[in-house]
């Protein structure tokens, strides 16, 4: 992803900055979609792993990244707070 892209972009709900999430917490987040105990804020379980995704400044909240493209929906965020830590 772009570095101007990543300078302009915010987290729509909270106006924090984002980033790139880093490959450590890309792989908690696909283990816990692989255990079947990763939700979206809509309440969906995740199926399907993630190559990429942004993560807000404070580390709260991650947004996935499908075919390069950041899908910025409240609905389609993770609270990372179900990781436990």
């Amino acid at each position: 992803m772009e570095k101007r892209l990543l300078q302009i972009l915010r987290c729509p709900v909270t106006q924090k900055g984002l980033t790139l999430a880093r490959r450590d917490l890309l792989g908690k987040v696909n283990a816990a979609i692989e255990a079947g105990t990763l939700r979206n804020r809509d309440g969906n379980v995740l199926a399907a792993s993630m190559d990429a995704a942004l993560v807000t400044d404070d580390g709260k909240v991650l947004y996935p990244v499908m075919d390069g493209i950041p899908v910025l929906l409240e609905d389609e965020s993770v609270n990372l707070e179900q990781l436990g830590g």
